[in-house]
């Protein structure tokens, strides 16, 4: 029996408490969005990069704990901690399958929010092109991708040259 849980439950708390984070940076993310708020939406950006730069940290600290358990216990280091979960002591097992459950739903609704932000984003820089397209269509210019899909170029600027004088 693994007796040394604390430690496993602790990690599992911390990563759950960082998925609550970023999700919450995903509401404020879509808040801003719908408000048409570009500039936030883009400052917003690096904070959420950075939560998921923390959150893949706390996962890899897990991991490494789940890993140096199983060895110390001679079970396989690749062994998920689900899979270990009936090794931990029997009042462990309860609060070890909740808290997996936790994250596993965590991950679910983080995945889901991602979509349906890229999809939000999507929209805004469709709504703002064609806008762009309709107000300044000189401006605008259309080209093809290498697959054959229509992508909007860049706008083209007027041409600057530099006199040497």
């Amino acid at each position: 029996m693994i007796k040394n849980w604390q430690t496993i439950v602790e990690c599992l708390r911390e990563e759950i408490a960082e998925y609550g984070q970023l999700l919450n940076l995903f509401a404020l993310q879509q808040d801003l969005i719908f408000k048409r708020k570009p500039n936030e939406v883009l400052e917003l950006s690096t904070k959420i990069h950075a939560q998921v730069e923390v959150l893949e940290e706390k996962r890899s600290i897990r991991e490494s704990k789940v890993r140096d358990i199983a060895l110390a216990h001679g079970i396989s280091p690749d062994s998920t901690l689900r899979a270990m979960v009936n090794q931990f002591d029997t009042e462990a097992r309860p609060l070890l399958e909740a808290l997996i459950a936790d994250v596993n739903l965590l991950i679910h609704r983080v995945r889901r929010s991602l979509r349906l932000n890229h999809r939000l984003l999507s929209c805004m820089v469709d709504s703002h092109q064609a806008v762009i397209k309709r107000t300044q269509p000189e401006r605008f210019n259309t080209t093809y991708s290498a697959i054959g899909r229509v992508s909007p170029g860049n706008l083209r600027s007027e041409p600057r040259f530099i006199l040497a004088g």
